[in-house]
């Protein structure tokens, strides 16, 4: 099908041999592009929406061939939520919480302390009548109640937010694991020794704590001292090792304490050298071993992780340590993956005490391990370390090798008896808190059984009527339709939305019918498909065959034939406005600038007469634009007193003009200007003229230093008598001074636009280093007398100052800060903008400087430009506003805003830049952009001075520019920069040389 523009105008070719009043029924139906073939399925890729008829493209695709049920909804099987038998439940990770989660999972195999947690009094819960009135408060109850749900659920995994909440933890912040474990048992401990069962009092002490002394020995005298201490983890130092234990000898090795690190001792009474020695007197049951893999650095002053191999056993021996026979088998690794110390994620390998088995728990999934043997795997313990380090490494039977693991997890082995204790019983009022959570999942389960139902039911329901309706869409030749929203019909199509009342109002002209410009977004479907579609879902208004506007389908062609005729008129107008007016012909007032931009007009006055025809702004069916201009409202509208800003033409031109614009008002060549206004303007010049001296005089009285750029403070050289200086931007400085000088052609200032230096959150933009190195360009620095003028004078939006301190505690250094502060986010955004707009320009002017000799160069005879730059820009006449209102073709208030006003004020998302250069004699400026090559530039050079390119040798500050394949902006070459050329030797025949440097 033919692209939407190629339609359009197919539906209005006709207008050029078909009059207005000549319009007949065919070619309405032209313009509605009734006849425009349909598309058929696979020629469309998407939907044309320049032809009513094609209906292919709108999401119909999906609906015609077979479907398979599980597209008609959303839902996952429920039942993959269910736990597998013989399986353990998971724990949902609440954003970076999968350290909590897995010492949560090591901690419920540890069946002492399940066993324990679940004997600890909750009076509470066994109060309660119905477990529907529970919720857990303390950590312990949260902790009861989280291990009956691990052990019992019949969810895969389950939600720990409670217990997260109650130790206050911010989930979407990774906390230290080590710091978090340690934290955890010492809550825990105190929350159990209030119990009043002695034997729950002490079970984390019992578990987890064991005791070792710090014995000190004084060489002097040899007398030994002992300082007892508990651990409930050993933290081991792996910097430098190899195995667990290089580590723990590490731990236990003997210290010497001599030079500043020497001992008090008592009994020599003086600082004494020493050794000093951890001494283990007692291990616990379980065996935490901390591998210091997150350790600081000094360098970076943060923390950093060490991907230190390190071998450790499952059966760890401890007597050669404790003098005793001490067994440990493995039971859990924590892994830690990734390379940084405050990111990366936290998974454990957990051995069942009831089977053996080894488990892997990541949060919500767990993996079983085959065999009976504990498998770190190479995807979680060497990936995202050092490539280099990709082989899995070489260990004995009976190790393992980790870089990530950071916590080793060991059981004593105990007696027989306590071996075979693996049964743990959930308590009563736990288990009813279990089988309440469980029915609520199974209700759950139920309930998106029966919505997936549904959704299929329903699916498999509109998929019937898709198919039936779909055939039935087409509107044939001779057979009576309609027209619908393809929007709607998109939405109709769409399942996953729901299908409202069909709304065709908003495409209703003003008369109330289908408005021609919106036939590009309806479809032509049967009466039939019609009938079904509204009594099904209801809306209106209903769209057929009547409401094919003849109304607008005429405007639209008398404004085509005007368009088409609009060039030419333009033409033959321009060619009139040339010739004088010969002696005894009448002529006719125009506005100079309606004359230069009639056509601009002409066009949008077109367009607006059509767009009027529009249901829209408010407008109801048939309610005509109501006129706001002069003729509605009574305005005096009387000829210009300005002759400067009309002009008299021909009556043949007035003549074409008034085709285009009918209620234009008329003034004659003999019609006298407006009295009214001309008294009234006089009057006013004077008093403006005499109120604006008075003001400029005693501005300039109050800030004559100001004006005359005399006694300027200077960051350079800070005065030593204040402490605070002011800022105002530049602009607004330059503004005032132009004012001054010329009051009566001025205007006033009245006030500082200093937020031009601010960015959007209202910080500074500059810094005191960038207003020395070259910002200074953007502001002016006031007194504070100066200031207090300022501020009585004009309206001021943002103070800005720079405050100079002294540092009592550093010297007495100086240091300089600016209110408001400097925003480092947009200063470093203005940094980077304005380098990208160095490299990155387009059109651009440099100066080239020819050099007679290696020493000088043409010395400035006189400046191209003979007054100062501020005395040149006021002596320039001031533009005119195009904008101003003409009396020609002002028809409305409307007209107002067809005139584009060139808006004086500075914008605040820039910040205005003298770029004035003094060129001298013997300097060309050349146009030029960065993405240009240095050869490229070469050529335009040859053409300015006629120096051949391998002749010129060009430097810009002192640096050669020899890359002819080189941007110039890599190479540097900026806006105005100023590019020196050194000529070998010069050559006419730059034509020849142009041909051979290209080629």
């Amino acid at each position: 099908m033919a692209p939407r523009l190629q339609l359009e105008k197919a539906a209005w070719r006709w207008v050029d041999t078909v009059k207005p009043e000549d319009i007949t029924q065919e070619h309405v139906e032209l313009a509605y592009r009734i006849a425009v073939p349909a598309c058929k399925r696979g020629a469309c890729r998407r939907n044309c929406k320049g032809n009513p008829n094609c209906l292919v493209g709108i999401g119909e695709h999906s609906w015609l061939g077979e479907i398979d049920e599980n597209t008609f909804h959303n839902i996952d099987d429920p039942n993959s939520e269910r736990r597998d038998k013989n399986t353990f439940v998971g724990l949902t990770n609440l954003g970076a919480t999968c350290y909590v989660n897995t010492f949560l999972q090591v901690w419920f195999h540890n069946l002492e302390l399940r066993r324990t947690l679940y004997l600890c009094q909750n009076s509470r819960a066994e109060g309660h009548s119905t477990e529907s009135e529970y919720e857990p408060r303390t950590i312990c109850e949260h902790l009861q109640y989280l291990f009956a749900l691990l052990q019992n659920s019949t969810r895969r995994y389950i939600d720990p937010s409670g217990l997260v909440k109650a130790l206050g933890l911010n989930t979407g912040q990774q906390q230290d694991a080590q710091e978090f474990s340690k934290l955890f048992l010492s809550l825990l401990e105190d929350t159990l020794s209030q119990q009043k069962d002695p034997t729950l009092q002490n079970v984390i002490q019992q578990q987890f704590c064991g005791e070792f002394s710090y014995v000190t020995v004084c060489t002097q005298c040899g007398r030994s001292s002992a300082l007892p201490s508990r651990f409930y983890e050993l933290e081991l130092n792996i910097q430098g090792h190899k195995t667990l234990a290089e580590c723990v000898t590490e731990f236990l090795k003997e210290e010497k304490l001599d030079g500043d690190n020497r001992y008090f001792c008592e009994n020599c009474q003086s600082k004494q050298s020493a050794t000093r020695r951890i001494t283990l007197h007692s291990l616990p049951r379980t065996l935490n071993l901390q591998l210091m893999r997150f350790v600081f650095d000094r360098q970076s002053g943060h923390k950093k992780k060490l991907n230190n191999l390190i071998s450790f056993p499952e059966i760890l021996e401890m007597g050669s340590f404790l003098e005793e026979k001490c067994t440990y088998d493995l039971s859990a690794v924590l892994i830690h993956r990734g390379v940084s110390a405050y990111s990366g994620h936290y998974i454990a390998h957990v051995r069942d005490s009831r089977t053996n088995d080894w488990y892997k728990f990541n949060d919500e999934e767990i993996e079983k391990m085959e065999g009976k043997k504990l498998q770190l795997g190479l995807e979680e313990d060497i990936a995202e370390t050092v490539k280099s380090q990709t082989r899995k490494p070489k260990y004995s039977k009976g190790f393992h090798c980790s870089r990530n693991a950071y916590m080793l997890v060991y059981k004593r082995r105990l007696d027989q008896e306590d071996q075979t204790q693996t049964n743990v019983e959930v308590p009563a009022f736990l288990q009813r808190l279990v089988d309440q959570d469980n029915k609520k999942f199974e209700e759950w389960c139920s309930e998106m059984v029966d919505m997936r139902r549904q959704s299929v039911d329903k699916g498999k329901a509109k998929h019937v009527e898709v198919k039936e309706l779909y055939e039935l869409l087409p509107a044939q030749d001779g057979e009576p339709f309609e027209f619908v929203p393809v929007e709607w019909l998109k939405k109709w199509l769409d399942d996953s939305t729901a299908t409202k009342a069909i709304d065709n109002s908003p495409f209703l002209c003003m008369h109330g019918k289908l408005h021609p410009d919106r036939i590009g977004e309806a479809k032509r479907i049967s009466n039939a498909a019609a009938e079904r579609l509204f009594n099904r879902y209801g809306g209106g208004p209903r769209v057929d065959r009547s409401f094919l506007c003849r109304d607008c389908v005429t405007r639209r062609c008398q404004v085509l034939r005007l368009k088409n005729q609009l060039s030419e008129d333009y033409r033959e107008v321009t060619n009139l406005a040339k010739t004088q007016l010969k002696s005894g012909d009448e002529g006719f007032w125009i506005g100079k600038a309606s004359l230069r931009q009639w056509r601009q007009l002409a066009l949008e006055q077109l367009e607006e007469e059509e767009e009027e025809t529009k249901h829209t702004n408010c407008k109801t069916n048939g309610e005509k634009p109501t006129c706001t201009g002069a003729e509605g409202t009574g305005e005096i509208r009387g000829l210009s007193i300005h002759e400067g800003e009309r002009r008299l033409v021909s009556h043949e031109v007035w003549g074409k003009l008034k085709v285009y614009f009918p209620r234009a008002p008329e003034f004659s060549q003999r019609q006298e200007s407006c009295q009214q206004c001309t008294v009234m303007m006089e009057k006013e010049g004077k008093e403006n003229e005499a109120l604006n001296r008075m003001m400029a005089s005693e501005q300039k009285n109050s800030l004559l230093n100001l004006f005359q750029e005399k006694n300027r403070p200077t960051l350079q050289k800070w005065p030593q008598d204040t402490d605070v200086l002011y800022i105002v931007s530049l602009f607004f400085v330059d503004e005032w001074r132009k004012f001054i000088r010329r009051p009566a052609k001025s205007n006033p200032v009245s006030n500082v636009g200093n937020n031009i230096l601010l960015c959007p959150h209202g910080g500074f933009m500059f810094t005191y280093n960038s207003m020395i190195q070259g910002d200074a360009q953007h502001i002016a620095l006031l007194w504070p007398a100066e200031w207090d003028v300022i501020c009585r004078l004009f309206l001021v939006d943002q103070p800005i100052c720079i405050c100079r301190t002294q540092d009592m505690q550093d010297s007495g250094s100086v240091q300089y800060r600016t209110e408001p502060e400097l925003c480092r986010e947009c200063r470093e955004g203005f940094i980077f903008q304005q380098q990208r707009d160095l490299r990155e320009y387009a059109q651009a002017t440099v100066y080239v400087r020819k050099v007679i000799d290696s020493k000088r160069m043409i010395k400035e005879a006189a400046p191209e430009f003979s007054m100062s730059g501020s005395e040149a820009e006021d002596e320039r006449e001031e533009p005119k506003m195009e904008g101003e209102k003409d009396p020609d073709f002002n028809q409305t208030d409307d007209g107002a805003k067809r005139q584009k006003l060139s808006d004086a004020s500075p914008r605040k998302s820039g910040i205005r830049r003298s770029m004035r250069h003094r060129r001298l004699r013997g300097e060309k400026a050349l146009i030029v952009s960065a993405n240009q090559t240095l050869k490229e530039l070469k050529i335009q050079i040859m053409h300015a001075f006629s120096v051949a390119p391998f002749d010129q040798n060009l430097t810009i500050d002192g640096r050669c520019l020899t890359d002819d394949s080189a941007t110039l902006g890599s190479l540097g070459v900026f806006p105005e920069s100023i590019i020196c050329l050194k000529a070998d030797e010069p050559i006419a025949d730059y034509a020849a040389m142009d041909d051979a440097y290209q080629g």
